[in-house]
């Protein structure tokens, strides 16, 4: 069994003992306070998926001042955070849409010396690589648009720099969510979304970076196409999986396409479908309903993204000072240990640790048995003693990503393929 040492993590920063004390005294003292920090807004808006009214209440709590969140879907974050630089102080988005993001000049690089938690970001963020034999996955892998030369750099560097276009918060391996109750034989490759058994009964989410990446787990594992890169496919790669679903979707394959985790949940909760693209946290919303809902692990890996905070270029002094104190409060455990809860994974894991329970940890992180049931945030019942997570261990499924959340060179020719293959 693989342990949590083996993240690299630099053993002079290794907390010495547990409990929430413990995570509260890793962080530096505020850079503000006072009357003065209370009258203090920040505007964050991202996806649901971690722009959560819970994490904004606890900011009040914690560090006195207000953040405003605004949940959005994944293409209207990356409209908003293009387009509308005066709109935000605050951008909670996925790497792949920094890549879009970052040649505006809407955001800022971030100083790594004033993250008290830099020394235990997961590698997969610093220089791609889980443990040191890691092979990096196809995609827009995070650590290649985590980096800039300096605080004014324009283009990405291919190693740690101390200027990060994000801070790393939040990640996940996705795959496809069953209804095993509904289906009752094992699913176990990318290829059964196709597959004639569940017609009228799939689903693929309508967000063009993302679904396309599952669309290519489908079609290699069909044996359709041998991609040279998944995540930078040339116009003939586009072209011919694009023609592979729309067939499919002809064929009524699919019940619906969703945008967001609310539609997600409701498709598979109601039975309409059996099969589809999903996250993490809609399986876990649709197992605290009561239904049964897994996310299969497939023999041909995971499709992952990473998600993490970036800074409006515009931010500065007393703000700027506070938003670097919300970043090293968000990593210094307790939203970590909230959304670990839904079956995320935390940029720091060891101070998420401190805020979940030894039958939590194990379950979630370690691919242990549950000792007890194991619940979601809310209080919610999502497994019972002696469950263990689908897929196992952070190592196992980590460590198991064939792709990576990708912006292509040919982006706008994939929109607007995609876009034709919605229409049909």
């Amino acid at each position: 069994m693989k342990t949590i040492s083996k993240i690299r993590y630099s053993r002079r920063t290794m907390l010495k003992a547990g409990g929430a004390a413990v995570a509260a005294s890793a962080l530096p003292a505020p850079m503000v306070w006072g009357q003065e920090t209370r009258d203090i807004t920040l505007r964050q808006f991202g996806t649901g998926v971690s722009n959560l009214n819970e994490v904004a209440q606890k900011v009040r709590e914690d560090l006195g001042f207000t953040l405003e969140m605004t949940a959005l879907d994944s293409d209207s974050v990356t409209q908003r955070a293009a387009t509308q630089p005066d709109s935000f102080d605050i951008a909670d988005i996925e790497y792949w849409i920094c890549k879009k993001i970052w040649p505006t000049g809407n955001l800022q690089a971030m100083d790594t010396s004033k993250i008290a938690n830099y020394d235990r970001i997961v590698g997969i963020f610093r220089d791609g690589k889980l443990t040191p034999e890691s092979v990096i996955a196809q995609g827009t892998a995070p650590h290649t648009v985590g980096f800039v030369d300096g605080p004014g750099g324009t283009s990405f560097a291919g190693e740690e720099t101390g200027w990060m276009t994000l801070i790393p918060t939040i990640y996940n391996a996705d795959t496809l969510g069953i209804r095993p109750d509904l289906i009752d034989r094992p699913i176990n490759n990318w290829h059964e979304l196709l597959n004639a058994e569940f017609r009228g009964k799939a689903s693929i989410l309508d967000i063009s970076s993302i679904g396309i990446m599952d669309m290519a787990m489908v079609c290699e594992s069909l044996g359709e196409i041998t991609y040279g890169d998944k995540g930078n496919m040339t116009r003939e790669e586009i072209d011919r999986t694009i023609e592979i679903f729309t067939d499919a979707k002809k064929a009524g394959q699919f019940r619906a396409f969703w945008k967001t985790f609310d539609e997600s949940v409701n498709l598979m909760a109601s039975g309409e479908v059996v099969i589809q693209s999903m996250w993490s946290p809609a399986i876990t919303a649709v197992r605290a309903r009561g239904i049964p809902c897994v996310y299969q692990p497939l023999e041909e890996g995971y499709r992952s993204w990473g998600g993490g905070i970036g800074l409006s270029a515009s931010l500065s002094g007393m703000e700027l000072d506070a938003a670097y104190d919300y970043i090293n409060w968000y990593l210094s455990g307790w939203v970590g240990g909230f959304l670990m809860r839904q079956g995320y994974y935390s940029a720091v894991p060891e101070t998420s640790k401190l805020f979940m329970s030894e039958n939590e940890w194990g379950y979630w992180f370690e691919g242990k048995p549950a000792t007890d049931t194991i619940t979601s945030p809310f209080g919610d019942p999502l497994a019972e003693a002696g469950a263990v997570r689908d897929g196992g261990s952070f190592f196992d499924r980590m460590g198991a990503v064939a792709c990576w959340n990708a912006v292509m060179d040919e982006n706008q020719y994939m929109v607007r393929k995609w876009n034709e293959f919605i229409a049909a």
